[in-house]
């Protein structure tokens, strides 16, 4: 099963996407997408890193996570992806403006025919104001759209609030 985790800021989905994986009883590999630029960010990282078992395998893909996720997924395996939208700034960030649209489309193509569980962690952002500035504006178009168009695609969605999931499609395990 594919499964979409959303929710806002420390609202609890990286301990939801963890807890799914773990009761998937497969061995997982937690597929990150963060790029450590400074000390927050490695604290962060850090802090994800403390809390997974030790016998997780870890893959760090920030820009190519169609051909990470296609060379990994299998029927007998878990793949973790935490999170989107770190590797959606990290496409819209890249020096080739076309790399969005190709990471996008590759991943929006390859993920119905992935075998194994699959559990893709995202923010949701666009529950706020407008941001001012034309590239945060961006940002928040296209996580929309993405996961617009990754919950017709995942056979799960959950929202998460407060540590609490609630389900938009499929049923909770």
């Amino acid at each position: 099963m594919h499964s979409l985790i959303l929710g806002g800021a420390r609202s609890g989905k990286s301990a939801l996407a963890e807890r799914w994986a773990k009761d998937s009883g497969l061995p997982v590999t937690y597929v990150a997408t963060a790029r450590i630029g400074d000390d927050e960010m490695a604290a962060r990282v850090a802090h994800h890193r403390a809390r997974r078992p030790s016998d997780w395998a870890c893959i760090e893909a920030p820009t190519a996570l169609a051909a990470t996720l296609a060379r990994h997924a299998a029927e007998d395996r878990c793949l973790l992806v935490d999170c989107l939208t770190l590797w959606l700034n990290n496409l819209l960030l890249d020096a080739d403006g076309a790399m969005f649209d190709r990471q996008r489309g590759a991943l929006l193509a390859t993920l119905p025919g992935l075998p194994g569980e699959i559990l893709l962690v995202s923010n949701e952002v666009g529950c706020g104001i407008v941001p001012m500035g034309e590239l945060s504006r961006r940002f928040v178009d296209e996580a929309g759209r993405l996961h617009q168009d990754l919950a017709q695609v995942c056979g799960r969605v959950a929202w998460v609030a407060a540590g609490l999931p609630l389900a938009l499609k499929g049923t909770l395990p």
